[in-house]
C-alpha cells in the first residue's frame, strides 16, 4: 500500500505539532519533518519535542539550500543532527545522494533497523530520459539505500510516463515523483505504479514542492486509497485545467457505481503527444477541452456522426483494440438548456425542438432547428439575442 505522507512546514516546534495532531486527524501514514524549516532550529532542544508523543511515523528531511532547501550550514552539523533523528526512534532518515556515501560512512554502521535510509535525488529543472533515470535509480541503491527517492520536473505531462517506466521496473521500494501542475499524476497515481508513499499537504499554504495535492483532495477526490495496479485512468485534457470542478464530479460518480478508475486534470499541451504516450489500455477515455477540441477530430481514428457534423470533439475513448473514438456531447447539454429556457416562456411553447444541425467553432455555437422551416441562431456563448426567422 501507497503511503499519503503529510509534509510538516512550520516556522515553530509548537507549530508542526500542531499540525502533525492535523494530519493524523486528516487520514495521513505518516509525517515528514522538515528541520530546515524551522526558525532558530537547536537539535538537542526541539528533536525530542518534535518527536514526543507524535502522533504518527516520522521521516525527518534536513534539506541544504543546494537541493532546494533551506539549511545553509555545514554538513558535519546535519549529519550529527540525522543521526540524533535516528536515535531517538524516527521511522525514516531522507539523505540527498550528492552526500549519501559520506553520511553513510559517517554512521559507521550504526543506523538502527528500526529506521529506514531514503536516498533522494531531486532535479528542479527537467525530467531526464528512462535511461537516465534508471541509472540513477542504480546509483542511489548502490550507495545502500532502503528506499530510493527521486523527483524530477514535469515542462511536458508526457515526462511522466518516463517515471511510471522506472518505478514499474525498480527492485527495490522507490519514491517517485515529478513536481510541478502537469506532474499531478504521478502522485495521484502513485499507487498503481508501486510507489513507497506520495505527498499530501494540510492546505495550500504549507505545501514542500510545486504540484503537491492536499492529503483532502488526495482521499476525498481521487480516492487513492482504492487506487491500484488495475485502475483505469481518465481525464479531462485541457489548458488550463486546474479550475474546473470534473473531477469532483466525475470521480464521485465513478465511485458511486464501483467503478475502478480515476478521473485526473491532465494540463496538456499538445494533444497529439499526450494520447501517443499515454496510449496503454488502461488509459481508458477523455474529457477534451479547449483548447483541444478540434485537435481531438483528427487525433482520432473514429468519430460519431454528431462529431463528424459539428467538426469538434468533447469526449474520447479508448476501444480495446487501441483505436480513438470521437464523440460531441456538447451539444447534448446546449440544446438541452435551451429547451428548458424556452420551455418557461409560453408564447414560445409550440415551437418544441425535435431535430437539430449543430456547429461548432471556437467560441460561437450556432444551432438551426429544423422545425416547421424555422431557424434559430445562438451565438457568443450566451443568448445574446433569439431570433424566429
Amino acid at each position: 500500500m501507497t503511503l499519503l505522507c503529510v509534509p510538516l512546514v512550520g516556522r515553530t516546534v509548537e507549530e508542526m505539532k500542531i499540525d502533525a495532531a492535523a494530519a493524523a486527524a486528516a487520514g495521513g501514514d505518516l509525517v515528514e519533518i522538515r528541520l530546515d524549516y524551522i526558525e532558530g532550529f537547536r537539535p538537542r532542544e526541539d528533536l525530542p519535542r518534535l518527536l514526543h508523543s507524535c502522533p504518527l511515523p516520522v521521516l525527518v528531511t534536513y534539506r541544504p539550500n543546494w537541493e532546494g532547501g533551506r539549511y545553509d550550514g555545514d554538513d558535519a552539523t546535519r549529519f550529527e543532527t540525522l543521526c540524533l533523528a535516528m536515535e531517538l526512534g524516527v521511522d525514516y532518515v531522507d539523505i540527498e545522494l550528492k552526500v549519501a556515501d559520506k553520511f553513510v560512512d559517517f554512521l559507521s554502521g550504526n543506523k538502527p533497523d528500526k529506521c529506514k535510509l531514503i536516498v533522494s535525488s531531486h532535479n528542479y529543472e527537467s525530467t531526464p530520459s528512462c535511461e537516465e533515470l534508471a541509472n540513477l535509480v542504480a546509483r542511489i541503491q548502490e550507495v545502500g539505500a532502503d528506499i530510493v527517492k527521486v523527483a524530477t520536473t514535469a515542462t511536458d505531462i508526457v515526462d511522466v510516463s518516463r517515471m511510471f517506466q522506472v518505478m514499474v521496473h525498480c527492485q527495490v521500494p522507490m519514491i517517485g515523483l515529478v513536481m510541478s501542475e502537469r506532474g499531478l499524476m504521478s502522485r495521484v497515481l502513485s499507487p498503481k505504479f508501486g510507489g513507497y508513499l506520495t505527498f499530501g499537504i494540510l492546505d495550500a499554504t504549507k505545501t514542500s514542492a510545486s504540484g503537491q495535492p492536499t492529503l483532502e483532495e488526495l482521499l476525498d477526490i481521487y480516492n487513492i486509497r482504492c487506487i491500484g495496479p488495475d485502475t483505469k485512468v481518465l481525464g479531462l485534457i485541457a489548458n488550463p485545467v486546474k479550475q474546473s470542478k470534473s473531477p469532483i464530479l466525475h470521480n464521485k460518480c465513478l465511485q458511486s457505481v464501483g467503478y475502478n478508475a480515476v478521473y485526473l486534470p491532465l494540463l496538456a499541451d499538445d494533444l497529439a503527444r499526450f494520447l501517443d504516450t499515454y496510449s496503454s489500455p488502461d488509459f481508458s477515455g477523455f474529457s477534451c477541452s479547449l483548447p483541444f477540441k478540434v485537435d481531438a477530430v483528427h487525433c482520432c481514428h473514429e468519430h460519431d456522426a454528431v462529431a463528424k457534423s459539428i467538426g469538434a470533439i468533447n469526449t474520447i475513448v479508448r476501444k480495446s483494440d487501441g483505436k480513438l473514438v470521437g464523440y460531441n456531447t456538447d451539444y447534448i447539454g446546449a440544446i438541452s438548456a435551451i429547451e428548458d429556457g424556452i420551455g418557461g416562456f409560453s408564447n414560445l411553447n409550440r415551437f418544441p425542438f425535435n431535430s437539430y444541425l449543430g456547429v461548432m467553432h471556437k467560441y460561437h455555437m450556432i444551432y438551426v432547428p429544423q422545425v416547421w422551416g424555422q431557424r434559430m441562431l445562438l451565438c457568443h456563448h450566451c443568448l445574446a439575442g433569439l431570433l424566429l426567422l
